[in-house]
């Protein structure tokens, strides 16, 4: 299926997705990759679908959702492998630009050091780079690229791409346990995200099967901290646990809120205490929260923060 969708997404709205690309064409076989091992690893760019074919799917599905007075926000490249590997994606970008719509697309930023890469996508509305790891020794084990790739070149074509690019850039970090939430890792990390001025980063943990059993959640205590680590470089830091709630609005049911809001941003005990306030509530609600098993309370260079908690009551 080249066109899926429209799935609802907090970061874009309602998306309509695109697979450019055949399962599984990719440049990484990460371990936590929820469609699992990717059989052969390939770096060279391929001509896969017809362009006009599939700017004439989207248009056929935009026409249907207009009748149906369904709406799509964006029109998102997000294929089952690395959508850069289409050495026609210039050329399909081009043509989903004359339907109307934004145009985004969900890439590992590989392929970036390619001035082809780049140049197609230049007529981008929004882009996610997905950026693990600035080690070398960490991007071999969480990404396991293929053997031709070299991490330095990577992330200078990420650096040089983002001071060019024009849409809106965000990073995405899928955080795994042990593996890339040493202290010094996430320094490293933010350090170099922070120097491509993304819109925001996004911190994620894995949430469906992966590729690899070693896989685990990391701890509530560790995605707190890489949190931190990234604020503290001026980074505009958002977690996406997989929690679909309405993760700004004050609706007036307080526990959803709080599971929301903290969802996505650990909140210091001052900032609970004013939504509790604007609630009319008091604290009793948190610590039912957290008797249940759905909150956590975290210590952070001597405050206290609270965050939804990530697994099942341990």
């Amino acid at each position: 299926m080249i066109v899926f969708g429209p799935v609802p997404s907090r970061r874009l709205g309602q998306s309509l997705g695109i697979n450019n690309i055949p399962p599984k064409h990719c440049t990484y076989s990460c371990i936590y990759c929820q469609l699992g091992k990717t059989p052969r690893r390939v770096i060279e760019r391929t001509r896969f679908y017809d362009p006009e074919e599939i700017a004439r799917q989207v248009e056929a599905r935009l026409e249907a959702a207009e009748k149906k007075a369904e709406a799509i926000d964006i029109l998102t490249l997000v294929p089952d492998g690395e959508p850069t590997l289409d050495l026609n994606l210039g050329r399909t970008i081009g043509l989903l630009k004359g339907l109307g719509k934004r145009i985004g697309a969900i890439s590992n930023a590989s392929l970036l050091w390619r001035e082809d890469v780049r140049t197609d996508l230049e007529g981008l509305d929004w882009i996610s780079l997905k950026i693990d790891t600035a080690s070398q020794e960490v991007w071999q084990r969480v990404n396991r690229p293929h053997p031709d790739l070299k991490l330095d070149q990577v992330l200078e074509g990420v650096a040089d791409f983002s001071h060019h690019f024009r849409g809106e850039l965000v990073t995405e970090t899928m955080l795994v346990k042990d593996i890339n939430t040493a202290a010094d890792g996430l320094a490293k990390a933010a350090s170099f995200i922070a120097g491509l001025a993304p819109q925001t980063s996004y911190l994620s943990v894995p949430t469906r099967p992966p590729a690899e059993r070693i896989v685990a959640v990391p701890s509530e205590e560790m995605v707190n901290t890489a949190y931190h680590t990234f604020a503290e470089r001026s980074l505009a830091v958002e977690c996406l646990l997989g929690y679909e709630g309405n993760a700004f609005a004050f609706t007036g049911n307080v526990e959803e809120d709080l599971l929301s809001i903290t969802a996505v941003h650990p909140m210091r005990a001052d900032a609970v205490d004013i939504l509790l306030a604007k609630a009319g509530s008091d604290w009793a609600v948190v610590e039912k929260l957290i008797d249940d098993g759905r909150m956590v309370e975290l210590t952070y260079r001597g405050r206290r923060f609270y965050m939804r908690r990530l697994c099942a009551p341990r």
